[in-house]
């Protein structure tokens, strides 16, 4: 079979989590192919929406948490949001490639092409299957406008979440958000140190930013070094895309040999690997992979918004952590390090909620999907 996977790059996680569909599907004999569906508008324009919305994100987050309110609103009160209205004109570029190449299926981890297929199917364009997953822990603005032949959402307890909002019972299936299957490799910690040559012989925290570097991981560093008994610990940083977090804490901490400071990285299942704990904003896929990890998670300051939910999420089902600033996250991560009972609970708690192989469960559903269709 060969399948689509369409993708927006506002935030790693939806890149992210469609690389971990395609990996699994070539693993299982298919051939499958990911791009940003907003290059096909070219890529001035796909750069165009991207850097809009990291610069949002990395300069004022309080506006993309007023923009996600005014879109919870628009969703309930609107039949046809702006964002519909907007995504439907990238039919025009859309038609002619999926005119020119076949597949048996089309998955997208982002709303935008979801919005398009959408208008594409009122408008009777021929269409393979469709597929909508959800890569957040709750039903994010707009999805409810969308009319997927099924959707992928990440847990059982979001299910009234997505109804409420109009959505389909019978089109929901959840299994979990798609995780790259390297996290799942039978690597021991103190290999996966060697190989990233860290220390074997301290508590390594992994400070994590997303691919934007956000989190405010210049204040967590900051807190990290005034612990007074700290030789113990080495702290490996993860910058992401983020060149000015990545310049300073290199220029203030970078001699600093309790600190390891990095930028992007293709190695994240072998720092997770490496790791205690880890620290990071609640991204829906960064938090996934490090509770499919059975690590200790502490969730710093979420961008407004999905990640607000996803926070909540975690905690309230005892899979993470969290705390109003910097030096009391740091304070509550330590402490949790050092309880083998609370961290017990946690990886419990993880193993009961975030499933291993929801990957290839999302894979296999979607290929039985197409095989049943074909029957028909």
């Amino acid at each position: 079979m060969k399948f689509l996977i369409l993708s927006c790059k506002t935030g790693g996680g939806h890149d992210a989590a469609a690389n971990a569909l395609k990996f699994q599907f070539e693993k299982m004999g298919h051939e499958a192919f990911v791009f940003d569906y907003l290059t096909l508008a070219g890529e001035k324009v796909a750069k165009r929406v991207a850097n809009a919305y990291v610069n949002t994100v990395k300069t004022v987050p309080y506006v993309f948490g007023e923009v996600y309110k005014l879109g919870m609103y628009v969703s309930k009160h609107s039949k046809e949001s702006p964002v519909y209205k907007i995504n439907k004109k990238m039919a025009k570029y859309l038609i002619p490639y999926l005119e020119e190449h076949h597949y048996d299926a089309i998955i997208m981890t982002h709303l935008f092409p979801a919005e398009t297929l959408t208008y594409m199917k009122k408008e009777n364009v021929k269409l393979p299957l469709f597929v909508g997953v959800a890569t957040d822990y709750t039903c994010t603005p707009f999805w409810e406008e969308t009319d997927c032949d099924f959707y992928i959402i990440p847990h059982e307890l979001l299910m009234s979440d997505f109804t409420k909002r109009g959505m389909p019972i019978d089109k929901l299936y959840p299994l979990g958000i798609p995780f790259t299957p390297k996290i799942l490799n039978p690597i021991s910690k103190e290999e996966a140190r060697e190989k990233l040559q860290l220390k074997l012989n301290k508590k390594i925290a992994l400070l994590l930013g997303g691919s934007m570097g956000a989190g405010k991981l210049i204040q967590l560093v900051k807190n990290f070094n005034k612990i007074k008994d700290k030789n113990y610990l080495q702290i490996v940083v993860i910058c992401g895309n983020n060149k000015r977090i990545y310049h300073k804490l290199l220029k203030l901490y970078g001699k600093n040999e309790m600190f390891v400071i990095l930028g992007h990285t293709n190695q994240m299942d072998l720092y997770l690997k490496a790791c205690d704990i880890v620290y990071t904003k609640p991204g829906g896929l960064t938090s996934t992979e490090a509770a499919a990890s059975r690590l200790p998670l502490v969730h710093t300051f979420p961008i407004p918004g999905c990640e607000t939910a996803n926070k909540n999420f975690f905690h309230h089902l005892g899979m993470s952590i969290s705390a109003p600033n910097a030096k009391e996250l740091t304070e509550i991560g330590l402490k949790l390090l050092n309880s083998e009972n609370d961290m017990e609970k946690m990886k419990k708690a993880q193993e009961k909620n975030v499933s291993l192989d929801a990957t290839e469960k999302i894979a296999q559903l979607i290929i039985d999907k197409v095989q049943k269709q074909n029957q028909i």
